[in-house]
């Protein structure tokens, strides 16, 4: 078990939810209301809510839940209801509108959204084709990784909540990267699969059933808006990073494929220590021994990223797959994992139902 000392606190903490009817927003409604340290608070947004829809988000996988309190995004609003976190499960735009407010009126905000992920306007213009309307906050924002950047997580007033790809991919590469084990000229892959809820709740045609069942198909190729989460996190050029997504016709859940050479011959049983010793304090990382592979049935509805290497008989050529929920580790459940960091508590608090940090064969 994995007991982090400064997890002592009792205070029960309100947190406003806006964004819950989205996807991600009911998933994280879904585990708030759960968590024994919080009580959640649904905020609409009109533009965020879809126009001001009024049925309660229903909860993944079904089951009764107690109603929260639910109320109009309005000034004042996070003061008069003492709310010590905000989360946005929002679009970009909303997320830049809402977070300083929240932020003036003494709120941690947890960002679900692209808006704060990138370290400049420039760089959210060229990947999202927009203009940020609030690159004030950029410098301040931490990358909420927990398994990377715990240490900043802590004592940050606005999280960036990574994407779901990045999640696998940079969890997947960066006990390598930061080893300086990869042969970057040679070039690093991530093939990667997505559930259709990994696209949003908005309709569109390339989430239309007839155009998802019993297809496959590849999209954003060498242009997709989460390759510069990966390049920052993994130290890498875009000129060194190949990655394409593709749409599963299932509801969940994201599989990534990485390909690298090593720079130097390497054993598995090298590379399977030097994970240990990378996700030592990571509860939420499942490293496979040789013989079995990740799977999506193995980690939809939990928060575990799985991970396995595959070594060449070279030495050097390598796969490392990994696989994540993209709704609970990819968006709701990190955004808890950081609300628990952020605030000293145990860092599985409400999302743990099996021991940590197994190493997982046969699930």
């Amino acid at each position: 078990m994995y007991n982090y000392s400064h997890t002592t606190s009792g205070k029960t903490l309100r947190a406003g939810i806006l964004g819950h009817s989205g996807y991600s927003g009911a998933e994280l409604l879904r585990l708030l209301e759960k968590h024994p340290a919080v009580v959640p608070v649904l905020l609409d947004h009109r533009r965020a809510e879809g126009g001001g829809d009024s049925a309660r988000p229903a909860p993944a996988g079904g089951g009764n839940l107690p109603q929260a309190q639910r109320l109009p995004w309005k000034p004042g609003v996070i003061a008069e209801q003492r709310l010590d976190v905000v989360f946005t499960a929002t679009p970009p735009e909303v997320s830049m509108e809402v977070a300083p407010e929240a932020l003036r009126q003494g709120a941690r905000v947890i960002d679900l959204s692209g808006a704060f992920r990138l370290p400049s306007a420039d760089a959210y213009r060229r990947w999202y084709g927009a203009e940020h309307t609030c690159a004030e906050l950029l410098g301040e924002a931490v990358y909420g990784l927990p398994e990377l950047y715990r240490n900043s997580i802590r004592g940050a007033r606005l999280i960036a909540n990574p994407g779901c790809y990045p999640t696998a991919a940079i969890c997947a590469l960066w006990p390598l990267l930061r080893a300086d084990l990869a042969d970057r000229a040679a070039g690093v892959v991530c093939d990667a699969k997505s559930g259709v809820t990994g696209a949003g709740k908005t309709p569109s045609p390339k989430t239309h059933f007839v155009q998802v069942s019993e297809n496959f198909s590849a999209y954003a190729i060498l242009k997709h808006r989460h390759v510069p989460e990966m390049l920052g996190s993994l130290g890498l050029q875009e000129s060194e990073y190949s990655f394409t997504a593709h749409l599963l016709p299932t509801q969940r859940g994201i599989l990534a494929t990485h390909y690298l050479r090593l720079k130097q011959p390497a054993s598995w049983e090298q590379l399977q220590q030097l994970y240990r010793d990378a996700y030592r304090d990571a509860a939420f990382i499942r490293l496979y021994p040789q013989g079995a592979q990740p799977q999506l049935q193995w980690v939809n509805g939990t928060n575990f990223c799985d991970i396995h290497c595959t070594l060449g008989a070279d030495g050097q050529r390598l796969v490392v797959v990994s696989c994540i929920d993209n709704l609970v580790k990819g968006a709701a459940g990190q955004a808890v994992q950081n609300l628990n960091v952020l605030f000293g508590r145990e860092e599985t608090e409400g999302l743990l139902e099996t021991p940590p940090f197994v190493e997982a064969g046969a699930l």
